[in-house]
């Protein structure tokens, strides 16, 4: 797009919680705080790919399974600040993407800037007091065959106000399933839109492809 991202941002694992010991010790309630919100974010997860995986007509805990379980599924976090900008057209918080994950969450400081492109248009989502904005990730758009759509979106910046917001990344293990769509999801008439992928396979694709990209924009 040739605008530049204007941001800052703090990533690390909330769960499993092996790191702990590295999480910042300051504000004091950093740490019992996110951890309490990781695991109640564990209990939404499972809640929704159990809804999920019942609108394609599978049984309740297949998508669960599929991703690794939730004593396998990691939570990445990543807080993202976006200052003020004094030419916001000129820059956006985060260029448009997918996220590679099962699910993501999302917090804000209540500063609209997350768009999603819907029907061939960018649309802002609206600020809810005491809401959560959940979308899907790649993951479940491979294991459902397309059937669930990753969301593009994109953050922009604000001239008058600073920006934050907390996201939460689900994620399956790298190496140890993988990706491909479900049996169930397969037939003549819609065949397999993705080639069976580790995680980390997925993820190399999509930054190669990226680099590509790039490279043919240049």
């Amino acid at each position: 797009s040739g605008q530049l991202e204007w941001q800052d941002y703090f990533f690390h694992c909330i769960y499993p919680e092996e790191k702990r010991d590295i999480w910042p010790k300051t504000p004091t309630d950093y740490s019992p705080a996110t951890s309490e919100y990781a695991k109640q974010l564990r209990g939404l997860t499972s809640k929704i790919l159990s809804a999920l995986s019942l609108g394609l007509g599978l049984e309740q805990e297949r998508l669960e399974k599929e991703v690794g379980g939730m004593e396998e599924l990691l939570l990445q976090f990543k807080i993202n600040y976006y200052p003020k900008c004094p030419q916001p057209e000129l820059a956006l918080g985060v260029e448009a993407h997918t996220d590679v994950s099962a699910l993501t969450f999302i917090l804000h400081n209540m500063v609209p800037g997350l768009q999603l492109f819907c029907e061939g248009k960018w649309v802002t989502a609206k600020c809810v007091p005491n809401s959560i904005i959940m979308h899907i990730g790649d993951t479940i758009e491979i294991l459902s065959n397309g059937k669930y759509k990753s969301a593009l979106h994109r953050g922009l910046v604000n001239k008058e106000k600073v920006r934050i917001s907390w996201a939460v990344f689900c994620e399956p293990p790298k190496e140890k399933i993988v990706l491909k769509p479900l049996p169930e999801t397969v037939s003549e008439a819609e065949p397999p839109r993705f080639p069976p992928r580790t995680f980390s396979q997925h993820i190399m694709h999509k930054l190669f492809r990226k680099s590509e990209d790039s490279g043919e924009e240049k």
